[in-house]
């Protein structure tokens, strides 16, 4: 008799990441739940999880494209260029809504592009606005009118209100996975750090691309059973990873196989992420 070898859960976060669509479909069927792609990591996801929606983030596929030049500027960066052409190709077509909350120029018209001409199972699509101005007084009720009118497209959408309760349970599931994924971030500043750049890449981009409730099992999986097995590595040269987006695990791996480590990182992808948790307010308008 073969005796299979348990899948490690490092080894279910990349394999998510591989073939996130896959997953997607997967959740479809298991739960009969609905999806959203997100452009950007301003979306309110606690709204969604809170009315069972699953929110996904876009995210391009790093192979060269060439449908978008009809769409958007050539000149437009290729992050946003590249996530245009994975719903053009038809890559997204489980999604049954999209969304975004304001963000720079490329993206939004990356999103613009999207809504016009890649049909989603049941046209749903929604654009928040942000205060321009965040010191402003205005800013924090303009933000909160805004919230408040995202929630009420989506129960309009599902068919259902969105309660206390629920917003409690989704701000919860979402602080959770903050909590664990810094959790295990901070482990990078040990002198032999358990866990590589790369490993923490596949662990946030899987976050993004898969129900968060599982990926808070998994996490806790994760530090609970496989990291007290860890030696750990030698650091050898510490690098710092900075800039808006970088989903590409291949580049991070890369640099790791010449003797260097990741252990922090500055951007949309990684720590911006997920760092900061939604307060826990009566009020539950006031979002983070």
């Amino acid at each position: 008799m073969v005796i299979l070898k348990e899948k490690l859960v490092m080894d279910k976060f990349t394999e998510v990441v591989k073939n996130r669509h896959e997953y997607a479909k997967d959740w479809q069927k298991r739960t009969g739940g609905r999806i959203l792609g997100y452009f950007c990591t301003y979306m309110p996801e606690e709204i969604l999880i809170a009315a069972g929606v699953m929110p996904v983030r876009i995210l391009g596929s790093h192979e060269p494209q060439d449908v978008t030049e009809r769409h958007i500027y050539s000149m437009f960066c290729p992050f946003c260029r590249d996530c245009l052409a994975q719903g053009l190709k038809g890559r997204f077509d489980y999604l049954d809504g999209v969304g975004m909350a304001h963000s720079c120029l490329h993206i939004r018209q990356s999103y613009a592009s999207w809504v016009l001409h890649v049909p989603t199972k049941q046209n749903f699509s929604y654009y928040i606005s942000m205060p321009a101005k965040p010191q402003s007084p205005r800013a924090r009720p303009f933000l909160i009118s805004e919230l408040q009118a995202f929630k009420k497209a989506v129960e309009e959408w599902v068919g259902k209100p969105i309660t206390n309760n629920d917003l409690d349970k989704g701000i919860e599931v979402m602080n959770t996975n903050r909590r664990l994924m810094r959790q295990i971030y901070d482990l990078r500043k040990l002198d032999k750090p358990p866990v590589t750049g790369t490993e923490c890449m596949q662990m946030v981009v899987a976050s993004q691309c898969m129900d968060k409730a599982e990926h808070n099992a998994l996490l806790n999986q994760f530090i609970k059973n496989e990291l007290p097995k860890r030696t750990g590595r030698d650091a050898g040269i510490r690098l710092m990873i900075v800039g808006s987006e970088d989903d590409d695990t291949e580049f991070l791996s890369m640099a790791e196989s010449l003797g260097a480590t990741i252990v922090a990182d500055d951007h949309c992808t990684g720590s911006r992420y997920f760092w900061n948790e939604t307060p826990k307010n009566e009020d539950r308008r006031s979002h983070r």
